[in-house]
Order: C-alpha cells, then structure tokens, then sequence
C-alpha cells in the first residue's frame, strides 16, 4: 500500500484498529468525515483483527468472555469451536471493507509531539501527519507486564509471557507454574494441567470468585470504580480485577481436584524452581506470567500527559491536560462493550471541540454534518 507524503494533514488521527479504533472511525464516518480525507486509521498490526488476531488457538470463539458486536455491523453464525483470533480476524476485515475505513497498516506511531501551530504531529515509519486531533486506541497487548523477581534471570527453564503462550502442547511432562490472578492465568492453567506432569498455581492476592451472572448491575459499579481511578489520574485497573473470577463448571471440578489451589507469590527463583522464604520449594521446568498488560502509551510521552500519581487523568474520554486528544479503550473503556462507547463518546467531544473558536471540523465548522450522513451522538 502506498503511504502518503511527510506532511500529510487530516482533521484527526485514530491510532489503533482494534474494537475501540474502529469504533471511533465508524462514528467519525457517520459523523460526516471522510477516510482517508478527513480522518486516517493508523494501525501496527499486520492485518485486522486487533489483539484478538495474537491470541492462542486454544481461546476458542465460545469461550470468549462477554464479545460485543462493533457498531451498526453484528457478528452473527459464528462457530463457537473455531479460534477466536479466525473469527475476530474475518470479521474486523468484513468490518473494515463494509464502511471503507481504509485503515492503514502496518503503520508503527513512534511519537506524538506538537506540531507548533495549535496541531499534533503524528510521527510514524510511514511518514508525518498532522492533524487537530488524535483519538488513541492502541490497548495494551504491547505492553506484557513481567514482575520483577530476584534469581529471575538464574531460572535454567522457560519463562513466557501471556502475550506469547500458544496453548498447552509444548508443556507436556513438564513441572510448570503458572503465575497470575486473571481470567487469562485460570484458562492457561486448566490447560495446561491436562497434559503437564505437575502445575502449580501463584497470585500475589487471593484469588476472588464470583457466583451468579455478571449483569449490567455489576458490570457499572466494576467500571465506575476503574473510572475513579482514571479521574484521580491513576494508572488504571482491569475491570476483572475488580469483578473477580466468574466461576465456571469447569472451574468449580479444578478446584475440587485440587488444580485451582493458590499459593501466594514466592520470594524469588532458583535454577530448578521457586522458592518461598519460610522454605518452601517447588520445581518447575516453565513458568507462565499470566501477569498482565499495560496500556501501550509510549508514544504520547512528548506531550507530557501523565499526573503525578502515574495515569493520565481523564474526562470521559477526554485526557484532561489536552482535549485534543482522546483515549479509547483504556481504563473503564477497556470491554468491547466500553470500547463501544467510548468511540461514540470521543467523536461527539472532537466534534464539539473543532467546531469551536479557531478549530474548524470537515463539517463545516459549527454548522451540522454534511447531508445524507447520521451524527455521530
């Protein structure tokens, strides 16, 4: 695909095409503002689909955990046995072409800086663009968190990251310990365990599970309080962290065979193992850090965003210190519902805040959106 020139200007910028990123390119689209004239979708992955597209091919379509349909296009007939990553993947494509999104990829954002006449500059390995705008929606699966350990670097076994896990084949008469609170680390465990010669769990909390239906009752209070986090510009937590663990079937017979029982955290790593400091031992051929992600933000360091209590403080959408620029996908955003949302939401504020004062939107400035287009809110 040919890229435009350095210097290439647009009303705004999307970077990232997972459920947030298309989210907010659909509703930019609905909101009378052309792809590829008015607005470009930068995106670092190969092909569509996301995060979803590096995901295990164990993660089977049916046990995706609460998957909501992109706006105005739903999923429907989709194979519950297939691998989520083919299912996701063909339908972002279908997505994609059906609103001639014209996502752009793979296009790295290596800095966003300001541009010195009120716009952003959005550097990239396929040239500069400036815009008035930026709605960001890079997620995390580029981020892998891994805790810190002492002996860490001693272990002689194999350490790997969620980001990289493939399923449980390659674990096969293997001592493995799995080390990880989450949904993820409870799914690589059950897993695993099947073909394994020993697992062990390790969570640094412990581990909350959860009975009943997660409804929309509890859905909002979990994500009010990832919410109040983001307000008092925290780094943001996952929803789950704060919802606990749905116990499934499947999980309450591992609990009775004895699969699901937690230790806490050991101290450090030796070659062969663990270890905990009141002596306790266990030896491990491999250990899985189903520790996480953190939101890939890197790129927004030169505009100096972050509070003093680590997070960038936002409103809504709408980073605090710089309305110009919104985040998708983040903190309370981060279900596919949220994500949802939060697209609709940053277009209705980049609308309003480009048809203020100087800044002018495709649309005209502050008149309504072109003839025959829906808005956006």
């Amino acid at each position: 695909m040919r890229f435009p020139e350095s210097g290439h200007e647009v009303e705004a910028v999307v970077v990232g095409a997972g459920q947030a990123g298309l989210s907010g390119a659909y509703h930019l689209q609905r909101a009378g503002w052309e792809p590829g004239r008015d607005f470009v979708v930068l995106d670092g992955s190969p092909r569509p689909g996301g995060a979803w597209q590096f995901r295990w091919p164990t993660l089977t379509y049916g046990r995706v955990h609460a998957m909501n349909a992109l706006p105005g296009m739903a999923l429907t007939g989709a194979d519950p046995g297939r691998p989520s990553a083919e299912v996701i993947g063909e339908y972002f494509t279908a997505y994609e072409r059906a609103f001639g999104l014209r996502v752009r990829r793979p296009v790295r954002v290596r800095a966003v800086r300001e541009a010195g006449d009120g716009r952003l500059r959005v550097e990239t390995d396929a040239g500069v663009w400036t815009t008035r705008a930026l709605i960001n929606a890079t997620g995390t699966w580029e981020r892998p968190f891994w805790p810190r350990v002492p002996g860490q670097e001693t272990f002689a076994g194999r350490q790997l990251h969620t980001a990289r896990y493939r399923g449980p084949e390659s674990f096969a008469g293997e001592r493995v310990v799995v080390v990880g609170g989450g949904t993820s680390a409870v799914q690589h465990l059950l897993e695993i365990s099947r073909v394994a010669a020993a697992t062990t769990w390790v969570t640094r909390r412990e581990p909350v599970f959860t009975d009943g239906p997660f409804d929309e009752e509890r859905r909002r209070a979990a994500v009010a309080l990832v919410a109040e986090r983001v307000r008092d510009g925290l780094p943001p937590r996952s929803v789950v962290s704060v919802t606990g663990l749905p116990l499934t079937e499947e999980m309450r017979r591992a609990r009775e065979s004895g699969v699901l029982r937690r230790l806490p955290m050991f101290d450090r790593i030796a070659p062969g193992g663990v270890v905990w400091d009141d002596g306790r031992a266990v030896a491990a051929d491999s250990i899985v850090w189903a520790t996480g992600f953190r939101a890939a933000l890197g790129h927004l360091a030169p505009l100096g965003l972050r509070e003093a209590g680590g997070g960038i403080r936002l409103e809504g959408t709408r980073v605090v210190r710089d309305p110009r620029i919104h985040l998708v996908g983040y903190g309370p955003s981060a279900s596919t519902i949220g994500a949802n949302r939060a697209g609709r939401a940053a277009v209705r504020e980049l609308r309003a805040l480009l048809s203020s004062g100087s800044a002018r939107g495709p649309a005209g400035g502050d008149g309504p959106a072109p003839a025959g287009t829906a808005e956006a809110a």
